[in-house]
């Protein structure tokens, strides 16, 4: 019986802290975050490096996808066929990529749907001429080697970038705990950076900014970030980049040509589509995609007429589409330390010149090993071929050849091991000259590598030229325009949507709904068994709406989304949430400014303005402070306009307007001056010069102007003077104009 093995115990808590952060850091280093000196996340270098592994250059004929994605999980990188076919397309489409890596054939998606790319059996791959950047200087002793996930083969640890590919294409990636967003950038513009960082590394972050100003989309979008924001973002290394969309005019039409990063042309319709749906967008008439080959953004918008402001119409939908976007910069990556950190413009340009410089003295000093080698070994040709008899002698006759040799002429074991691979027949070809002449020009080569080893300028000079040359060959210009510019507000309903002229009219029960037109019947209109016409207001669409409740309180309604008046509407209740025992009595419409006098029968009142009375919920908002019932709000237009007052005790009060002070909400002042039990029951607005028309029961009485100063107008608060005997009992009061025929002398 065997002895049980020894096992060791660990406290849950310590077990899994240390499996989850080893998880962590394998997810942050091995997976998700690009590496700053090529720019790359670990996929995508295997990818890179399996693809050039298989032969397929730029040159050379394209292989199918599957086999890279096979050679690739097969050999460095044991995870879903899937994610990393994924990960392939992503570098192959010229959507995402500012430089794209690999250049595809088949379906590889479109901006429309960039995960619409066929399966792997079906598309075609090989690198793009960019890719060279990457893996030209791979086989010049630059990288590092290390196993593969099994340790059958080696596969290098970072390429040996020849421009800063962290910023050239950017990437996106979420770790455990932290996430990179860093985007793409204009070739040119981030070797001129190098260069000015390498002629002078102290270099400030607005001198780089001279040069590399911001971003640069493969879309071509327009770039609308403030320089200060952009500044920000590169000094902080967080921050976001503000896009909107290019269009132009063509004939009446407004054209998109170019959309914000990663923004599909698809939903942007869709979102267009959905306000014309929604009939929130009448300025546009139709909408057409004519996106093709040669066109790959086309989204042609027909205004309704030449009349629309087509400025205007585009700010709005900037401001309620992805046609203007904000994408979220975060450039972290990991360093040249082994360490993720959020790096800022200058520290991240600085720290990979620091690789680009030791990589090229690595390859520098990889090729002077190289060349020493060689001339070592054209010595000791030299020397067979100056003793080409003796040689020969040696290695027919003698036992051991190769010791012989090292002894007769001094040679070493690689100078002998070459002489003896010589094949026969390349002795006759070995001339002296051809030797010296090789041996001048390896020594010229040697003179000139040992003097860039030695001079650290000399070096750096090397790195901008070859920059430079970079540039040159793989850059182009700047797709996308840096236009600062505000950001986009949405048109409000009363600039977007059509004015028209509406009627609404509210029930006794409460039943709310608007004719169109101001020509309305609104007593012949039906209403349910039991209910009847309470009040009425004319108006526009794009005016106000407002409410009064029995309990004082103002509610907003929107004009456009009341029932038409076909029906017998809805209950008012199911657009506000009116309080316990309150109703809707009198309804407002008009322009913001618009002033009314808002009183109760108490005898208190004040003017406010429409605007004021605005709620921001279905609960409205207090607005008039009530001992008793509210009063039928009245409209004042003009300074010189007059308030007459009637109390339940027939006695009438005329005063200036310009008493009562304006007030966004309160009690107010008081009108009159009551007693006992008495308070008011009609009161109207009288313009200057107007009669006024008093109706006691189907009686009528009109009261000239100068009757109305001689006899009732007094200061406000005051008791005011009884009416004439038989008009005391005021059902209602109006203003007339002084010169009515058939007017009546009080």
């Amino acid at each position: 019986m065997s002895e049980p093995t020894e096992t060791e115990r660990l406290p849950l808590r310590l077990f899994a802290e240390k499996a989850y952060l080893d998880y962590s850091m394998y997810v942050v280093l091995d997976r998700a975050l690009p590496h700053i000196a090529d720019g790359l996340k670990p996929v995508q270098r295997r990818i890179i490096y399996a693809m050039s592994e298989l032969g397929l250059s730029a040159q050379s004929k394209p292989k199918k996808s599957a086999r890279t994605v096979g050679d690739v999980i097969g050999k460095f990188h044991p995870h879903g066929d899937s994610a990393c076919y994924e990960a392939m397309v992503t570098m192959a489409q010229p959507f995402s990529y500012r430089y794209p890596l690999v250049d595809g054939q088949g379906n590889w998606g479109s901006a429309d749907d960039p995960k619409s790319f066929a399966a792997m059996r079906y598309t075609e791959a090989k690198l793009t001429p960019y890719a060279a950047t990457l893996l030209g200087e791979l086989e010049m002793g630059t990288s590092d080697w290390v196993p593969n996930f099994d340790g059958t083969m080696t596969e290098p640890k970072l390429l040996p970038a020849r421009l800063p590919n962290i910023l050239v294409n950017g990437t996106t990636g979420i770790a455990v705990g932290m996430a990179t967003d860093i985007p793409p950038h204009n070739l040119r513009e981030l070797a001129a950076a190098c260069q000015l960082l390498l002629k002078d590394p102290a270099t400030t972050l607005d001198q780089v900014m001279e040069v590399l100003p911001g971003p640069d989309f493969p879309t071509g979008c327009e770039i609308i970030s403030e320089r200060a924001e952009l500044r920000k973002l590169y000094d902080s290394g967080n921050g976001m980049v503000r896009m909107r969309a290019r269009w132009e005019r063509e004939d009446d039409n407004i054209v998109i040509t170019q959309l914000p990063h990663q923004v599909s042309p698809a939903k942007i319709q869709e979102q267009i589509a959905e306000q014309m749906r929604a009939k929130k967008l009448p300025l546009v008439d139709d909408l057409r995609d004519e996106s093709d080959h040669e066109n790959p953004t086309r989204i042609v918008i027909i205004p309704r007429s030449n009349r629309v402001d087509v400025e205007q119409l585009m700010t709005h939908l900037f401001a309620t589409t992805d046609l203007e976007k904000s994408v979220r910069v975060n450039l972290n990556m990991i360093g040249l330390d082994g360490r993720p950190r959020v790096k800022n413009l200058p520290e991240i340009l600085s720290e990979w010149l620091v690789y680009r410089v030791a990589t090229v003295k690595r390859r520098l000093e990889h090729r002077l090993n190289k060349v020493n080698e060689r001339l070592h070994i054209l010595d000791g040709l030299l020397i067979a071929f100056l003793n080409i008899d003796e040689v020969i002698r040696i290695i027919r006759f003698e036992d051991d050849p190769h010791a012989e040799l090292m002894r007769r002429f001094g040679l070493s074991d690689i100078q002998a091991t070459a002489i003896l691979d010589l094949r026969l027949r390349h002795l006759q070809k070995i001339e002296e000259m051809q030797i010296r002449a090789e041996q001048d020009e390896l020594a010229k080569e040697r003179a000139k590598l040992e003097d860039l080893l030695s001079s650290e300028a000399k070096l750096k000079r090397l790195v901008a030229k070859e920059i430079d040359e970079d540039a040159k060959k793989y850059g182009d210009d700047r797709r996308c325009p840096l236009v600062a510019r505000a950001p986009a507000v949405a048109l409000e309903a009363t600039e977007i949507l059509p004015s028209e002229p509406i009627t609404i009219v509210l029930s006794k029960a409460g039943w709310i709904r608007a004719a169109k037109g101001h020509e309305v019947d609104v007593l012949g209109l039906s209403y349910k068994t039991g209910d009847e016409y309470l009040t009425s207001v004319a108006g526009r669409t794009n005016q106000l709406l407002i409410g009064l409740d029995s309990k004082g309180r103002a509610y907003t309604l929107n004009p456009r989304e009341l029932p038409s008046a076909r029906g017998q509407g809805e209950p008012v209740t199911t657009k506000l949430d009116l309080q316990d025992g309150a109703s809707i009595v009198s309804l407002l419409a008009g322009e913001g400014a618009d002033r009314y006098i808002l009183a109760g029968s108490d005898g208190y009142g004040f003017i406010a303005k429409l605007d004021d009375l605005q709620g921001r919920n279905k609960a409205g908002k207090a607005c008039l402070t009530l001992d008793g019932t509210p009063l039928a709000p009245l409209a004042t237009k003009k300074p010189d306009d007059r308030v007459a007052v009637a109390t339940a005790e027939g006695r009438l009060l005329v005063f200036p307007i310009g008493e009562l002070p304006e007030l966004a909400k309160g009690k107010g002042n008081k009108l009159i001056g009551l007693k006992g039990e008495d308070r008011i029951v009609a009161a109207c607005v009288l313009p200057a010069g107007s009669a006024l028309e008093v109706t006691s029961l189907k009686r009528r009485l009109t009261i000239k102007a100068s009757d109305l100063e001689a006899s009732y107008l007094g200061a406000r608060a005051s008791r005011g003077n009884p009416l004439p005997r038989g008009y005391q009992r005021v059902d209602a009061m109006a203003a007339v104009a002084s010169g009515r025929t058939g007017e009546t002398g009080a």
